[in-house]
C-alpha cells in the first residue's frame, strides 16, 4: 500500500492572525487564530464582548464585536451575506439578547442564519458578558 501525503487543514495560507500586535500576541500565547479556512468555510474564533469599566451601555460592547467581525470577514474575502452560523455564549440571555439582536441586525439581513443562544455562567474574561463565533461560507463556490 503506497502511502499518502496529505496536506495539514492548517497552514500558513488558511490561518488568519489578528492584524492587532496586542491581540496578536495573546493569540500566539493561548493557542488559537482569528480565523481558519477549510474548503469553501471559514470559521471564527469566539469574540468575547466586554463592558469598559464604567460602561453600561450593552449594545456599544456588541457594536465593538460586529465591528471586529467584519474586518476578519473581509480580510478572510468573505463579507456579512457570507455568515451561515452564529453561536452565542450569554452570562445573562435575559437582558443580553435583545442588545445584541438590535446591532446583528444592523450587520446580517434576511433570510437570517442559523443561530444558536446559549446561557452560561463566566466567560475567561472576568469583564466578558457574551462570546460570540460565526461560520461563513464562500459564496462563490459552487455546490
Amino acid at each position: 500500500m503506497a502511502s499518502m501525503t496529505r496536506s495539514p487543514a492548517r497552514s500558513n495560507e488558511n490561518v488568519l492572525m489578528s492584524d492587532d500586535e496586542e491581540a496578536r500576541r495573546s493569540q500566539e500565547q493561548f493557542g488559537f487564530a482569528d480565523a481558519v479556512t477549510a474548503g469553501d468555510k471559514i470559521y471564527l474564533s469566539g469574540i468575547v464582548a466586554v463592558l469598559n469599566e464604567g460602561e453600561t451601555d450593552i449594545e456599544a460592547s456588541f457594536e465593538r464585536v460586529y465591528q471586529r467581525v467584519g474586518s476578519i470577514l473581509k480580510r478572510a474575502g468573505v463579507g456579512w451575506d457570507d455568515i451561515v452560523d452564529i453561536t452565542s455564549f450569554h452570562t445573562d440571555v435575559t437582558t443580553q439578547i435583545e442588545p445584541m439582536v438590535n446591532v446583528q441586525k444592523r450587520y446580517i439581513k434576511s433570510p437570517p442564519p442559523a443561530w444558536t443562544a446559549i446561557g452560561i455562567d463566566r466567560l475567561i474574561r472576568p469583564n466578558g458578558i457574551t462570546e460570540i463565533k460565526f461560520v461563513a461560507q464562500r459564496s462563490d463556490t459552487v455546490a
